[in-house]
């Protein structure tokens, strides 16, 4: 088969690992022909292709980013999309696609799918929120930057007297505001599950003031106060939808200074936490993905994604996987409320 490779949505580390897995087994084990698409859903759709062999995946397990490029493009949105991504595909007589992304990118995967093209789907996302697979990579490279983040911040936090409110990615799901603030000591620990009140949080800091130490509040970027709405850079929206977060860890800053009368300061990691080279743990579980998803296409079966489900991979139903978001479990939540304002 001659197959076609994809990255969408936002960039993660693990990405080229999954790219290289492919295409080694794919090449040695099976003779497949691959095509690298440009810029996520743009390639297919515009025609944009780059050669995928061997030598292109050699040495870019340690890369971030991908070597494809990427975009949040959605051929849904644009006039005669499906029309244009079939067509290309046949000019390029590419048989099948291998489509790496998260809820968008494999959304739109599972609608291909419902028409007629031969899609894999493997699943990537920072925020760890995509149904029927425990991990996604990418998620631990994150949380590990935003932890060595917090461990930095502690010692500033401390030397000030101040509060720190650190500002993770997270629009609809707190896993990495969760993880990261546990592993790294946070008193408070703020997730778009659960609407907070800005009064408990002060008194959270204030307590841990009263403990000679600088407290450091962790708020996912998706979080909202009790009376209010998300904050938002502006009222602009992506072609999937989703408006532009930011500004919420500025906002609650503001707010404790105000009603702590201690000076408080906000950093704001963004995208640090998709940058860099990916951790072990990512590195493996992408290489283990992308081994998988070449095994399902070889296969012919269609219209599935590789997921990790205890330490095993296994397939699922593309539609399974973009049914319903992956959120953090209030019970989760309450593990992390034991240690608020000690």
């Amino acid at each position: 088969m001659r197959i076609g490779v994809l990255t969408g949505g936002g960039d993660c580390p693990g990405l080229n690992a999954v790219i290289r897995a492919v295409v080694r087994k794919g090449v040695a084990s099976y003779g497949h022909e691959f095509v690298g698409f440009q810029d996520g859903w743009k390639g297919p759709l515009e025609g944009l292709s780059r050669p995928l062999g061997i030598a292109e995946v050699r040495g870019i397990l340690p890369r971030g980013g991908t070597i494809l490029g990427s975009s949040r493009t959605n051929p849904f949105k644009i006039e005669n999309g499906v029309e244009r991504i079939k067509d290309n595909l046949a000019a390029q007589g590419v048989d099948a696609l291998i489509a790496i992304g998260g809820e968008d990118t494999l959304g739109v995967a599972t609608k291909l799918h419902e028409l007629g093209v031969n899609v894999i789907g493997v699943p990537k996302t920072i925020d760890n929120d995509l149904g029927a697979t425990d991990y996604t990579f990418g998620f631990d490279t994150a949380v590990n930057i935003a932890m060595e983040a917090i461990d930095r911040l502690h010692t500033t936090a401390e030397s000030h007297h101040r509060t720190l409110v650190v500002e993770v990615m997270g629009r609809h799901a707190g896993w990495i505001a969760l993880h990261a603030g546990l592993a790294g000591g946070a008193n408070v620990i703020l997730l778009p599950e659960r609407n907070f009140d800005v009064e408990q949080v002060a008194g959270y800091v204030e307590k841990r003031f009263q403990h000679q130490y600088a407290p450091i509040v962790v708020v996912a970027e998706g979080a909202q106060p009790l009376e209010g709405q998300m904050v938002l850079q502006n009222q602009e929206l992506d072609a999937f939808g989703h408006v532009r977060l930011g500004g919420i860890g500025q906002w609650l800053a503001e707010q404790l200074e105000a009603k702590t009368g201690k000076e408080a300061r906000t950093v704001v990691l963004g995208h640090i936490q998709r940058g860099g080279t990916p951790t072990a743990f990512d590195r493996v579980l992408a290489t283990r993905l992308g081994l998988q998803a070449i095994d399902a296409a070889h296969e012919g079966d269609w219209g599935k994604m590789v997921a990790m489900q205890s330490t095993n991979i296994v397939r699922v139903p593309l539609a399974d996987a973009t049914a319903e978001l992956k959120t953090v479990p209030l019970e989760r939540y309450a593990e992390a409320e034991v240690f608020f304002g000690s």
